[in-house]
């Protein structure tokens, strides 16, 4: 019994798979933190093209000459 336990212990075969595993969720979490500063930068440039189209239509102009 003690010899398996020792076994078990010095087993390091599933290790890579949580060092993959921890990986993957650091990285993970760092897409997820940097998409709220996308989508910020996304609503003021859509903000700032829907500004500009109503100023352009604002201007006066009918399109006839």
């Amino acid at each position: 019994m003690k010899t398996q336990i020792i076994k078990f212990l010095k087993d390091e075969e599933g290790a890579t798979a949580i060092e993959y595993g921890l990986i993957a969720g650091i990285i993970a979490v760092a897409i997820i933190a940097s998409l709220g500063n996308v989508r910020t930068e996304l609503d003021n440039l859509f903000g700032r093209i829907v500004t500009a189209l109503k100023n352009a239509g604002s201007t006066g102009g009918t399109g006839t000459n």
